[in-house]
């Protein structure tokens, strides 16, 4: 049996706490807000509170101040899915150059953008984290790949490939291997298009180990941890935020009515005054709109009560 939306039910019965919600900034209908990246606190020239965020479509990073002013901080020619901060307050963003290629972007403090590589290999780079100073690993959701990207040395790698990163079949156009992030000597990635989070172990020499399956039947984006192990997701098109406890037990903590609609990834905040609030960005329901029809894209700040798990 499946729902109104024609989806399968899969969190019907799941526990609901409701998180205190706030919707900071909005974006006008048909805005693919795909991923976001928060800078670490005491940043100069990004007051503490500001949030970057990637417009997909556009192919633009925009920045969001604390007040919720809204200002493009950088372009590029093509689109631009995941971002993750340097160690020198710098953007990596992935994405495809205008003429359809993978590619990472360097993203300078003062917006300018410099191509690092493009991946003709690649086929959809997506989510992007941090693996070390100078290395970054990000999911091709359609080749159910990670890529090793090293910015130092301007080199592009496959880390780990694997069935079960991959779709169910190369017809489907949803994601598959989607967001990642580091938790301990784990990688959990989420393989949206198969419903499943996975963890790959991590060894000293930060090798992949073998996959496995930590939750099935979750449909996940992107996500983020707290640092007791706590996940939590972005639902896309099932409009809400949920958490997953360490046991791999669920809890929704945002619905549609807090502005989730289209949740497509999560960060924590950074500053003394959000550093227990998460920040969710949404297309507002462009792939499966409501029945009202799809509506403006979101930044929404939950009060989760725990702290970010550090990126690196």
């Amino acid at each position: 049996m499946e729902n109104s939306a024609g989806l399968p039910p899969i969190y019907v019965g799941t526990q609901i706490e409701l998180a205190p919600a706030k919707i900071i900034a909005s974006f006008p209908v048909n805005t693919f807000l795909e991923n976001l990246a928060i800078p670490a606190a005491g940043y100069a020239y990004a007051p503490d509170g500001t949030i970057f965020v990637t417009n997909h479509e556009v192919g633009e990073i925009v920045r969001i101040s604390p007040d919720g002013n809204q200002q493009i901080h950088a372009t590029v020619e093509g689109k631009v899915s995941g971002l993750a901060f340097t160690t020198n307050g710098g953007l990596v963003a992935t994405g495809w150059n205008a003429d359809s290629i993978p590619v990472v972007s360097l993203v300078a403090n003062d917006g300018t953008v410099e191509t690092l590589l493009t991946l003709p290999d690649a086929i959809f780079l997506n989510g992007i984290t941090p693996l070390s100073d100078t290395q970054y690993l990000t999911a091709d959701s359609y080749r159910g790949a990670i890529w090793l990207i090293d910015i130092a040395q301007h080199l592009g790698s496959i880390w780990l490939e694997d069935p079960i990163l991959a779709r169910s079949n190369s017809e489907n156009v949803t994601p598959a291997a989607n967001g990642l992030k580091r938790f301990g000597d784990f990688l959990y990635v989420s393989n949206t298009e198969k419903m499943l989070l996975l963890r790959i172990p991590i060894d000293a020499v930060n090798q992949p180990g073998e996959p496995e399956i930590f939750v099935e039947q979750t449909n996940i984006d992107d996500f983020a941890f707290d640092v007791e192990g706590n996940l939590y997701g972005a639902t896309h098109i099932y409009n809400s935020v949920i958490r997953i406890a360490k046991d791999g037990s669920t809890t929704i903590i945002a619905q549609a009515e807090a502005g989730v609609i289209g949740s497509t990834a999560v960060a924590f905040g950074q500053g003394e005054s959000d550093r227990t609030a998460i920040y969710v960005v949404t297309n507002g329901g462009m792939f499966l709109p409501p029945p009202t029809g799809v509506v403006p894209a979101n930044v929404v700040r939950l009060e989760v009560g725990k702290a970010g798990y550090p990126l690196t």
